[in-house]
Order: structure tokens, then sequence, then C-alpha cells
């Protein structure tokens, strides 16, 4: 008896530890503030928020007058939103962006990280442009530098803008 009275905070301290363990171990250098553009045929949002990253696991968040908005969370397999439940990586490209994009674009878009492994990839004096396109399917122009990302789909009119602040 005595054992489980000790057990049972333990145990409910490692589960609430764990619950917030992304946000706790985001250091300044792992944020940005931003100004954050999300249009997509299903979604549209611009206003100011904060990225928060680390290797498998970016979050966003977009307020309007202090008030959360919107936030996405996408780790290793899901994307998880405010205003929905989690979901793969496929089916939020396939119902938010487009089916066609690989399962990392937008995290990749939030990091700055190049996307379509590279492909169309130029280097620029600040950064780097990419220009993917797909018959059909999608015509991207994606620029990078070291105060904003951009991404823009211009066939599936999806923008997708980070400006730090």
């Amino acid at each position: 008896m005595t054992t489980i009275r000790y057990f049972i905070p333990i145990l409910f301290g490692l589960l609430l530890s764990q619950g917030c363990a992304n946000k706790a171990n985001v250091g300044k250098q792992d944020q940005e503030s931003a100004l954050i553009v999300l249009k997509t045929p299903t979604m549209q949002y611009a206003d100011q928020g904060f990225i928060y990253k680390k290797p498998n696991w970016v979050k966003a968040e977009i307020y309007s007058m202090g008030q959360p908005l919107l936030s996405i969370e996408i780790n290793g397999m899901n994307v998880c939103m405010s205003t929905f439940k989690c979901m793969s990586k496929e089916d939020f490209n396939a119902k938010v962006l487009h089916a066609g994009y690989p399962p990392t674009l937008l995290e990749h878009v939030f990091k700055g990280k190049p996307i379509f492994d590279k492909k169309g990839w130029e280097s620029t004096p600040n950064g780097f442009t990419q220009k993917v396109s797909n018959k059909g399917e999608y015509d991207i122009t994606y620029t990078v530098t070291a105060t904003e990302r951009k991404f823009r789909d211009k066939l599936n009119k999806i923008l997708i803008k980070v400006k730090q602040q």
C-alpha cells in the first residue's frame, strides 16, 4: 500500500511531463516570431505568430489581437490542428494542400528546408529557390532567404509564407 502511494504521484508526474515535452524543450534558438500566411482552397489565415522547431517536430501558432486563431503541430507521423483532430501527413495534404505533395512538405516550409528532395533547387546569394512542376498537378515556386520563406503553387492557388519579425 505504501509503495502504491509513492508510485501514483511519480507516474502522474511522468505522464504530465511527457505531454509537455516538446514545448518544454524548445529553446530561444528553436523559436521565431513571424508573419504567417496560409492560403489554400480550404483555409485562409494571415497574422502574427510563432514557429517552434525541433529535429522531429514543428509547431506553428497564428494569433489575431492576442488570441490564438490556429495551431498546427507536425510530428514524425501526424499533423494536428486546433480546428480538427490529428491526421496522417498524407491525409492532411490531400484535404488541405494537394495529394501530390510529399508528406514532409509543410514542415520543411516552416523550417526553411528544401522540398521535393531538392528538385529544381538553385542557390541564391542569401538562400535558395526551387521551381517544381508537374503538368496538370502543381506549379510551385519556393524561395528561402535568411528572413523569409515563400511557397506558392499557382495551379492550386496555395500560398504559405513565413516572414520573420
